[in-house]
This record gives structure tokens, sequence and C-alpha cells, in this order.
């Protein structure tokens, strides 16, 4: 796990895509974050448990 000062989000914390990019692999679309979460180029991610948790675009808003 994380031994960054100050410490990373945790994998079930709200903020948990702030953690710092420890593998990346950007020609296959996603990334190992120091929380063992596995981010997607999508914004999909696979959480240390197994959850996966759906991609979560911005929506555009029409004017």
């Amino acid at each position: 796990m994380c031994t960054h000062t100050p410490k990373c989000p945790s994998a079930d914390s709200p903020d948990r895509e702030a953690a710092i990019v420890v593998a990346a692999h950007p020609e296959q679309g996603w990334s190992l974050l120091c929380n063992d979460v596995v981010l997607f180029e999508d914004t999909g991610e696979l959480l240390p448990d197994g959850q996966v948790i759906a991609p979560h675009r911005p929506v555009a808003v029409a004017a």
C-alpha cells in the first residue's frame, strides 16, 4: 500500500482517483494507482476487492 506522505486516499474513499499512479499503460488504456485501484481511460475503475465502478464521464448540458 501507500508509503507516501501525505498518504494517498484509500480504495474505498470517494477521492480514490487522486492516488499516485504507480504503473501506467496508456497504450492499453489503464493505470494502477498506489491504492491498488485500476483506473481505465474511460473513467471506469476496478477496486482491489473486485468491485467494478462504471465509467462516470461528465455529461454535457445543452445551453
